[in-house]
């Protein structure tokens, strides 16, 4: 009877010292949240921030809604090493990017963060990055939520666009011309160096690497495309297969120039003179936009460009007979084309 009331004194201080913790807990993550993720509204269309139980938000009249979403894992998406300041800002860059290619305006975000303790100085400077983003392109972090486990990043975005104009994958018609923003292969590159594939100088190791953590999201660009473009995507698995998913929601095909393709000046030191385009086309990470223009649009996007700090190449155009086919100086080349990271691919 006496080893029976112990057990179940024992079942009560264990209890009570879980109800503890978990309330200690509580503390912790809401304290964690207020040092390092709350701020103040900078949108007068923020009703209810950071604090309640959802957030409140009120969208202008004749707008659409665009949202985009994406996880980021450690050892998937980035390493132990990756500075955690290049790791918000990634977090933030890669939903943006997506926005900027359907031509829509950053708003609101939201965060869930899961981290395996609550180290302070990688909340720092995770927070700096993400934040720091977030002020340049005016958006406003909402809500979310923060738990304990393997290091996780999920982060969604909501942008607006007038009713109507958002930019899709499946517009591409035979004829149109196709443009990239930006140069492709940098983010490849870098990722080639940190996984010893590679071996760059350190000037060109820094610029490469630079572009794989910190990508440029095209937001005036894909606001520039707005009643312009026939298709738009971002590239996050790689030129070629990015081209190819547009390829397939239109139902057409396409010609690609090797000579057109932009690279940048650290890539073509890299490459001297023998490019490897299996690895610009199909490395991915670059995150610049990929769209079509009909040439009755060219003359237009010529003159929104002027405006804006962002080089654009025309490498190709839009072709019926299915199929993705690259050219150099008139001679066909037969290269790999990839399908895209899969994360449920056997290994």
């Amino acid at each position: 009877m006496l080893s029976a009331e112990r057990a179940c004194n024992k079942a009560k201080r264990r209890a009570a010292l879980n109800a503890t913790e978990k309330i200690l807990s509580m503390a912790c993550e809401s304290e964690l949240i207020q040092r390092y993720f709350l701020t103040k509204p900078q949108r007068a269309d923020v009703v209810v921030g950071i604090g309640d139980d959802g957030a409140v938000v009120r969208p202008p009249p004749q707008q659409d809604l665009v949202a985009s979403v994406d996880t980021l894992n450690e050892g998937v998406h980035f390493s132990s090493r990756t500075d955690p300041a290049a790791i918000g800002h990634k977090a933030l860059a890669v939903n943006l990017s997506d926005l900027a290619a359907m031509g829509a305006e950053p708003a609101w975000a939201t965060l869930a963060l899961t981290l395996p303790a609550p180290d302070e100085a990688w909340l720092e400077g995770f927070s700096q990055g993400l934040l720091r983003l977030a002020d340049q392109f005016k958006v406003n972090l909402v809500g979310g939520d923060l738990t304990r486990g393997p290091l996780s990043i999920t982060l969604q975005v909501i942008g607006l666009v007038p009713h109507g104009m958002a930019i899709c994958r499946k517009g591409a018609r035979a004829g149109e011309l196709i443009f990239v923003t930006g140069t492709v292969g940098d983010a490849g590159l870098g990722l080639a160096a940190t996984q010893n594939a590679r071996e760059l100088a350190p000037r060109n190791l820094d610029y490469c690497l630079f572009r794989l953590d910190k990508p440029a999201p095209r937001i005036a660009a894909g606001l520039a495309l707005r009643g312009i473009a026939g298709a738009a995507i971002d590239i996050s698995d790689g030129l070629s297969t990015d081209l190819g998913r547009i390829l397939d929601a239109s139902g057409v095909g396409a010609s690609i120039e090797l000579a057109g393709i932009p690279l940048s000046a650290a890539a073509r030191a890299v490459f001297d003179n023998e490019v490897d385009w299996n690895l610009v086309l199909n490395a991915g990470d670059d995150y610049e936009l990929l769209f079509t223009v009909p040439a009755a649009g060219v003359d237009t996007l010529k003159r929104q460009l002027v405006w804006l700090d962002c080089p654009v190449s025309h490498i190709g155009y839009i072709e019926q007979r299915a199929g993705l086919r690259y050219t150099k100086q008139g001679v066909t080349h037969a290269l790999e084309v990839s399908t895209g990271y899969d994360h449920f691919a056997a290994s």
